[in-house]
This record gives C-alpha cells, sequence and structure tokens, in this order.
C-alpha cells in the first residue's frame, strides 16, 4: 500500500475539492510532500485532519479556530485515534450548545410562529409586558444568548 496520496487521490478519498486542499495547505492547516516533479503527495493520516477540518466547520469554526486546535496534536508521531479523541472532547459542550438552540427555534417555529400573532411586542404568551424589549433587539426568545453566559 502506498505511503502518500496524490492531491487527486486525496481529494477523491475526502470528498473535497483539489482547490480546497490547496487552499488548506496554503493555510497551514494540512501539508504535503512535493516530489522531483513538484507533485504535492499527502501523507494518508492527511485525511483525518481533514474530516476533522469537515467536522469543525459544520460546527461553526473558523479556518483560523481549527488551525489552533490541530497545532495541538503532537508533532513526534502521526496522530492516534487517543490523540483526535483528547483533542475533541471539550467539543461535546459546543455540540450541546448547538443542539440546545436549535431545540429552541424549533420549538419557536411552532410556539410563537405556529400561533400566528408575530408579535413579541404584544404576545401575552411568550412575552408579557414586552419583557423581551429591556433584553435587546432581535429575537430575544428564540436566541440563547452566549453573552450572558460568560
Amino acid at each position: 500500500m502506498e505511503t502518500t496520496l496524490s492531491i487527486q487521490q486525496t481529494a477523491r478519498r475526502s470528498g473535497l475539492a483539489a482547490s480546497a486542499l490547496r487552499y488548506y495547505e496554503q493555510q497551514g492547516l494540512i501539508t504535503s510532500e512535493r516530489k522531483n516533479s513538484g507533485h504535492r503527495r499527502f501523507p494518508r493520516h492527511v485525511l483525518r485532519r481533514l474530516a476533522f477540518i469537515v467536522f469543525a466547520q459544520r460546527l461553526g469554526m473558523r479556518l483560523e479556530e481549527i488551525k489552533q486546535e490541530l497545532d495541538k496534536l503532537p508533532t513526534d508521531h502521526v496522530p492516534t485515534g487517543e490523540d483526535w479523541e483528547k483533542l475533541s472532547e471539550k467539543w461535546v459542550e459546543r455540540v450541546e450548545a448547538q443542539i440546545a438552540q436549535l431545540e429552541q427555534l424549533r420549538t419557536g417555529l411552532t410556539g410563537c410562529i405556529g400561533c400566528g400573532c408575530l408579535s413579541l411586542k404584544d404576545c401575552k404568551v411568550i412575552n408579557a409586558g414586552d419583557r423581551f424589549a429591556k433584553e435587546g433587539a432581535g429575537p430575544r426568545g428564540w436566541i440563547l444568548d452566549a453573552d450572558a453566559d460568560s
């Protein structure tokens, strides 16, 4: 079995475009070796890094944040499953927070919008006395305010 993959093989295995691989390499998220011909060759373990990048983006992380996380991986050996587990275990909190926000949004869709009044100012059920106005602009009853938790 070959220990490195061409950019086309890496793109096919990861489901990402070759241009994305080049960009991630430029940003320092992944690395490749260059053959005498100048062609990129990616180590097989780069596929785990790419899966991590895709997952992190789905969580809403910016590439800068993802790079900071990837920089925590050991450099003296190919990261093991244990290394990846250790890196991602703190993400459970972030996933749980996003699940809570989605559940609140679902409730709002069936509760507030479903009732038909669409008035947070006048609603006697959800926003009696227009209490949300004191908390600021926007759909205060629907969003979990991250700043309030800190």
